[in-house]
């Protein structure tokens, strides 16, 4: 057993294990210096499992997000677990197994028929073989650290196969599954070659999560094509008997478990906290004075052919065609976080991107006005909270979302109840959003392009109305909540069992850095 998992084991009898893709933290290698350095990595799960585990003693199971290399990161993953409180604990991978598994397997064919999207996939069977070696790999490691009491928390599509591989191992702790994007219906999710070995492998858990009620039905419709299905109960969690029917999944054994919806969200205090913050207020102050009194509608996305990002484009086009008092007196910020720039469809989707943004430019612009404000690059929370509140309209555009955050941030971050969301009816969020927010179809140009002009020239005491109904919404189903009734479905567990929320502060851990194994003096500001 390491060190981390030794840490670990003397902190609590009865711990949580979470097991994801990547670690909540992200390594950097300096070139120049061979040096190593982390920091603390962001989204809604980070924020969400961090102050469970802080105080609790529990494990991070993830893949460091670089090449196998397992010798000098174990002492920077064993110095950072003492910083943050809870066992940090790698999964290498291989230059190979990284292509297979993650750019293939996880994004080539779960991301692209999950988001509805199966014409980009690419059923490859050496993608398949490489999936389930890794999730072999993260199988052995959960099996070495873990303890009889022990609650193991598996995230997202890249590691289902997971629970199967503890129960043929003969764990019998309770291992539950959320799947954080869309589970798509049976006349796409049938298509993939595997799907009965992803079934039986989900039927493995004792309790899945899912971000929508929808992505539950289509869940149990899947099963229905391979099992027959027996529900019990009804509301938010449900319990499914599956027994195999004669056929592919006849290999198989009947199984019970748990089945519910759990929409994620967000640490809705936190937000709110640094929009009134001095440092933000003072970049707010600074975009107003670069763009001056002109309307501001925000984008914020990761490179994605999901996002709708030129559907959004050419929606706005549309809207400075028919309005023409929207001409001088608005602008789009468009901001696209890098990702995925190895896989050939998303070096697609950014030329595309790029050439649209400079034709609606070429067209539209105007001495002192350009109509388009293209950013390829990533903010940082300051930055981003600043654009938050600076923004008058917040446009998400998304042709399949598992819930979408930015949504959720968006509107945390206006105090003054002074924003407009316009929101795609294709994101998770738009189910809890909808009263409040001004939902789109972004395949329908013509409509999206109106609702552009309509949020435009609002009133002020509609635009108040809505952001208090979006706020109060999103301040009572804030990330703790999704995190209780998780707990509670699965363990009959409360947040009062692990920290308190108002005993956690959210920051990243002390920056630590690491050369050739050797630990480095911490640089740079800790928070």
């Amino acid at each position: 057993m390491n060190k981390v998992a030794s840490f670990a084991k003397s902190r609590s009898p009865d711990r949580l294990i979470v097991v994801s893709n990547r670690l909540p933290v992200v390594f950097e290698k300096n070139k120049n210096t061979d040096v190593w350095s982390s920091k603390t990595g962001s989204g809604g799960l980070v924020s969400a499992l961090m102050p469970v585990l802080r105080d609790r003693g529990g494990i991070w199971v993830g893949w460091p997000g670089m090449r196998d290399n397992e010798g000098p990161l174990t002492p920077c993953l064993e110095k950072l677990s003492e910083d943050v409180g809870y066992g940090l604990v790698g999964v290498y991978l291989s230059e190979p197994e990284i292509k297979g598994f993650y750019e293939g397997f996880s994004n080539q064919i779960i991301w692209p028929l999950f988001h509805d999207l199966p014409v980009d996939c690419h059923f490859r069977p050496e993608y398949w073989e490489t999936y389930r070696a890794v999730n072999r790999k993260f199988i052995d490691k959960v099996a070495a650290i873990r303890q009889a009491g022990d609650l193991i928390w598996v995230h997202d599509y890249h590691l289902i196969g997971v629970a199967a591989g503890l129960r043929r191992l003969g764990l019998t702790n309770r291992i539950g599954f959320f799947l954080h994007i869309p589970f798509p219906p049976p006349d796409l999710f049938l298509k993939l070659p595997w799907r009965a070995d992803i079934l039986s492998g989900m039927l493995e858990y004792d309790l899945i999560g899912f971000q929508t009620l929808r992505d539950c039905r289509n869940f149990q419709r899947c099963l229905r094509a391979l099992y027959k299905v027996r529900v019990e109960g009804q509301g938010q969690v449900q319990r499914l008997q599956a027994t195999p029917l004669s056929g592919e999944a006849a290999h198989g054994r009947g199984q019970s478990l748990r089945v519910g919806s759990f929409p994620i969200s967000i640490d809705f205090a936190h937000y709110e906290k640094l929009a009134m913050s001095k440092a933000a207020i003072e970049k707010v102050s600074r975009l107003r004075q670069t763009h001056g009194d002109r309307k501001m509608i925000l984008s914020v996305d990761r490179l994605d052919y999901t996002k709708g990002l030129l559907h959004k484009l050419r929606a706005f086009r549309l809207a400075l065609e028919r309005y023409p008092d929207l001409r001088e007196t608005c602008f789009l910020s468009l901001h696209v976080d890098p990702s995925r720039e190895n896989i050939p469809e998303y070096q697609r989707q950014r030329v595309q991107l790029e050439q649209l943004t400079s034709e609606i430019n070429g067209a539209w612009s105007r001495p002192g006005w350009i109509p388009i404000h293209y950013y390829y690059h990533s903010l940082t929370p300051t930055e981003l909270i600043a654009y938050y509140r600076r923004a008058d309209v917040m446009l998400i555009t998304a042709l399949k979302d598992g819930m979408n955050l930015v949504a959720k941030e968006y509107c945390a971050c206006h105090p003054g109840n002074d924003g407009i969301l316009l929101l795609s009816e294709f994101a998770g969020a738009a189910a809890e959003l909808q009263k409040g927010a001004l939902l789109i179809n972004p395949f329908d140009r013509e409509g999206t392009a109106q609702r552009i002009h309509e949020a435009m020239t609002m009133d002020h005491s509609s635009i108040a109305a809505g952001m208090r109904r979006l706020r109060r919404q999103i301040r009572r189903h804030d990330i703790y909540h999704w995190v209780n009734s998780y707990l509670q479905a699965i363990a009959g567990r409360n947040l009062e069992d692990f920290p308190k929320i108002q005993d956690y502060v959210p920051g990243p851990p002390p920056e630590t850095q690491v050369r050739r194994s050797r630990i480095v003096a911490p640089t740079g500001e800790s928070v």
